[in-house]
């Protein structure tokens, strides 16, 4: 509920807020690839209504593209490493991803063909393994010069195609009929709520809010990660 309402709010947020939370509660491996299934399913609801008129389709070609390379790797390491090292390592991804952002960093890296290529790259392989693939696109479109209006659609586009790819790599999670239908009740609220105060609260300071709370969370899952090691 709170992932999506954030989605619903700021176009950003909802593997960030919901992933540090869903591993915490059902593991690494079923968190992340619940929050990629979320995660897809709001991006695609976030498109509809004349949103996919605003994606820059040509410029998103690379940054697909690579994030297809990647995901695999990120499956595969995330198979091979114990549950403490995948939380210290999801918190840790988490915390660093969302401190780069508040800093809008610009780096030189990230310019350009070659710059969208790292930028998927470093995605697809953060969202199959950790379930958050969205801070690269974020640094590549800062760098870029994209205003938020800019960026939403084709963040969201971004979100359906490499949510799509970890979905396929990393398989739908094993839950049971009525965690499945808890998750889809509290996305469905959390989109209800973040619309009713879409008008109400300033962009910016919403945005602040979520990254405080991803921050939150991303250094709660480190140190739970951290004490079991």
């Amino acid at each position: 509920m709170a992932g999506a309402s954030v989605q619903w709010l700021t176009g950003m947020g909802f593997a960030l807020i919901a992933v540090p939370a869903l591993v915490l509660l059902l593991g690494p491996a079923e968190g992340v690839a619940l929050a990629n299934c979320g995660a897809g399913a709001i991006c695609a609801l976030g498109l509809t209504g004349g949103g996919w008129r605003r994606v820059r389709f040509a410029a998103m070609v690379p940054l697909v593209a690579a994030s297809a390379c990647t995901v695999p790797a990120g499956t595969w390491v995330a198979a091979r490493l114990p549950e403490p090292v995948l939380l210290a390592g999801t918190g840790t991804l988490v915390s660093l991803a969302v401190l780069l952002v508040m800093a809008g960093m610009r780096v030189p890296a990230l310019n350009g063909v070659k710059g969208a290529l790292t930028a998927g790259a470093a995605g697809g392989f953060m969202n199959s393994s950790a379930g958050v693939g969205g801070p690269p696109v974020s640094l590549y479109a800062v760098n870029a010069g994209w205003t938020v209006r800019e960026f939403v659609p084709n963040a969201q586009f971004y979100g359906i195609v490499v949510n799509a790819f970890s979905v396929a790599a990393n398989g739908v999670p094993r839950l049971h009929t009525s965690l499945w239908t808890l998750a889809l009740a509290g996305m469905a609220a959390g989109a209800f709520i973040g619309r009713a105060l879409a008008t109400r609260v300033p962009e910016r300071g919403a945005r602040l809010l979520v990254l405080l709370l991803a921050l939150a969370g991303g250094l709660s899952t480190l140190a739970k990660g951290a004490w079991e090691l």
